[in-house]
């Protein structure tokens, strides 16, 4: 987790038994949206320690950082693919928001889809598609907003809207559920 104390925010891990609390990070700038890797043994997360939010990787202990993301733009809310080969991500570059993904390392960028605001891509259980939400103006006169949840697979394909009842952000998908 991310906790911010004393002016700045690091990342935490907590026993859910003995419910003891342990910062993992101790740096001046901003650390947050931690996501463990599928094996626990590494850690992604969001960082403006370079001087602007980007990827890095470390150590489940918080040893070993490493920055990953080095494209244009601002990187944000990384998530571990179940599969363990990707980094899923949110890109900010131009005034555009892209859903992307990344290898571990930070090769192979692809940008999967791109619109005015759209963030929190989360795995599908299979590591084949991406859910997230979306902004969009409620009126051509720009006035107002709308926030829906959308779908897309790994190829860039296939996208897809996402009906709820009312507007809703921030998806997580579940782990398989057995019967």
């Amino acid at each position: 987790m991310s906790l911010a104390k004393d002016g700045k925010s690091d990342i935490y891990t907590m026993d859910l038994e003995t419910r003891v609390v342990q910062r993992i990070t101790n740096h001046p700038s901003i650390d947050t949206s931690p996501s463990y890797s599928p094996d626990g043994k590494f850690i992604t997360f969001n960082s403006d320690r370079s001087g602007y939010q980007q990827i890095y990787i470390m150590k489940d202990d918080g040893s070993n950082v490493k920055r990953i993301s080095f494209g244009n733009g601002l990187y944000g809310t990384p998530v571990w693919s179940p599969r363990g080969d990707l980094i899923a991500f949110t890109k900010l570059h131009k005034g555009k928001f892209y859903i992307g993904v990344m290898r571990t390392d930070g090769t192979g960028e692809r940008l999967l889809t791109e619109n005015y605001y759209q963030e929190a891509p989360s795995w599908s259980p299979n590591g084949r598609v991406l859910i997230f939400y979306r902004e969009t103006k409620t009126n051509a006169k720009g006035e107002g907003f709308s926030a829906k949840l959308w779908s897309i697979d790994l190829t860039g394909y296939n996208e897809r809207l996402i009906k709820t009842v009312t507007d809703a952000s921030d998806p997580s998908w579940s782990s398989l559920l057995s019967n």
